[in-house]
């Protein structure tokens, strides 16, 4: 089977439980790894944003197709300047500079309380899920995680610039890139990643959802599944 790489968010409460759904859809046709990064999950704390990259590094075997989420994406796109991605898709991804955008120093500044976590939900869906019960478990999967803004002390931007890539070291990438988007995206607003992305990526195309926030793995599940699947299993794509 096609060894398939699916690489987390940054967001409190994130783990690669996140993917289950894509899990699901790539049945089995495809051999999934889907790990907590460092800090997250069963992951203990280990190296920071700084190391993330050499730690997903040791992940890879040989190259394979990598599925990133926003830092996860910017993590697939190094795997892939290192020639270590056949293919790639990259979910409203960090990766290409940028200033610190308001909305994702609002995400790694939140704490384990009640109001936070139905901020959190209001930060990244466009149409936050109702009801308690989804604030709730936003809430049990950020308390999980006590460390969590040990992770992204101040400034910030620090982070951003960790989890980005030269201009140079993205027109290096040969590897087909699939960018997936939300248009309302206030985490990584578009104009400052899939679009300067689209013109820097020698083989990249994209897929934007309206009114669709920084969650469209979750916001278009559906949709989204398909899309990857049908990338992964494009010969040419």
């Amino acid at each position: 089977m096609v060894p398939v790489l699916l690489l987390h968010g940054s967001g409190p409460g994130t783990t690669a439980a996140a993917w289950n759904p894509l899990v699901e859809a790539l049945g089995e046709r495809f051999e999934v790894i889907a790990p907590d990064l460092p800090g997250f999950g069963a992951e203990p704390q280990g190296p920071g944003p700084l190391g993330w990259s050499s730690w997903v590094e040791g992940l890879v075997d040989e190259p394979c197709a990598v599925v990133g989420n926003s830092a996860g994406g910017a993590l697939a796109l190094m795997l892939a300047a290192r020639g270590l991605a056949t293919k790639v898709v990259a979910v409203g991804s960090m990766g290409y500079p940028m200033p610190l955008p308001a909305g994702l120093d609002a995400l790694w500044a939140t704490g384990p309380t009640e109001a936070e976590a139905r901020a959190l939900l209001d930060l990244l869906f466009y149409d936050p899920p109702p009801g308690d019960e989804a604030v709730a478990a936003r809430l049990e999967a950020m308390r999980a995680q006590p460390r969590y803004r040990e992770l992204f002390p101040e400034p910030r931007q620090r982070w951003v610039d960790a989890l980005s890539l030269s201009e140079a070291a993205l027109a290096s990438i040969t590897a087909p890139v699939l960018l997936i988007h939300g248009i309302n995206d206030p985490i990584v607003p578009p104009e400052h990643s899939v679009i300067p992305l689209l013109h820097t990526l020698p083989n990249g195309r994209a897929h934007l959802f309206g009114r669709c926030g920084h969650a469209s793995p979750l916001e278009y599940t559906t949709e989204f599944n398909r899309l990857v699947l049908n990338f992964l299993e494009t010969p040419d794509a």
